[in-house]
């Protein structure tokens, strides 16, 4: 099976996308994690019709986001997938701290194309190597991207890591280990819950036990460039409007 390297290419589109309309007076940036998309363009759109400031997005693997706005970009609003990603930039603060929220929960999952007739069970020393086959397991780079994080925690929690590890398709972000999935180039992968409910081309195998890694946390914060309108759309995303949109995603609201 030959799998497409369009990954990067995806992510980079996604982001300078973002960027179409950058002549736009007086616009909210917002830096978000891939898994964000639909949820905060839905907010996005309401936030606009409501107070007629525009709101463009980045969205990306939170480690790509975050040393963009390390090198300059110019972010108002970073929304990431991980604590991580943000105590980076809090460290060489590029943010404001005040501002910082923990905001969403999400679940790891397991998931095949809507076709597949795989059934696994997740559990110690589960047969997941043997489920692949000839094919591999989409994920997250487990070297930057937090889903791909949370992806190696919980395998290696699980006891199979090791087994898995030269198996894998090393997504830039969750939204292109889902495409992986979508388009039958792998049999299985890991993405959020999230992502699995918004592709009817994929099915949820199984749901990795919360015990098995880290709480999978959003933090959302200012950064030391943002205006006083990217305040009013974070108070925005916080509010009751956030949390039925969340909520609606399949999103756990923190607050």
């Amino acid at each position: 099976m030959k799998i497409r390297g369009i990954g990067l290419i995806l992510s980079l589109c996604l982001v300078n996308s973002s960027f179409g309309s950058g002549t736009e007076k007086g616009a909210i940036t917002v830096f978000a994690a891939a898994s964000l998309t639909n949820a905060l363009q839905d907010l996005g759109d309401a936030f606009t019709k409501e107070t007629s400031i525009p709101v463009r997005f980045s969205f990306a693997a939170s480690s790509a986001l975050a040393r963009q706005i390390e090198n300059g970009a110019p972010a108002d609003v970073f929304f990431p997938a991980d604590l991580e990603w943000m105590d980076y930039l809090q460290t060489r603060n590029l943010l404001q701290r005040q501002s910082r929220r923990n905001v969403l929960g999400n679940k790891l999952v397991l998931i095949a194309p809507a076709d597949s007739t795989v059934k696994l069970k997740i559990e110690p020393h589960f047969h997941l190597v043997e489920a692949l086959g000839k094919g591999r397991l989409a994920t997250g780079d487990p070297d930057s991207v937090p889903g791909g994080r949370y992806a190696k925690e919980a395998l290696t929690t699980l006891g199979i890591w090791n087994e898995v590890v030269d198996h894998l398709v090393r997504a830039d972000s969750v939204r292109s280990a889902l495409a992986f999935v979508d388009r039958g180039e792998t049999p299985l992968g890991i993405v959020y819950e999230t992502d699995a409910h918004i592709d009817k081309r994929v099915r949820v195998v199984d749901v990795f036990p919360a015990n098995s890694h880290l709480p999978i946390v959003y933090p959302i914060a200012l950064t030391t460039a943002a205006t006083a309108d990217a305040a009013k759309f974070v108070a925005y995303i916080n509010g009751p409007a956030g949390d039925l949109a969340f909520k609606a995603y399949g999103f756990t609201v923190l607050h």
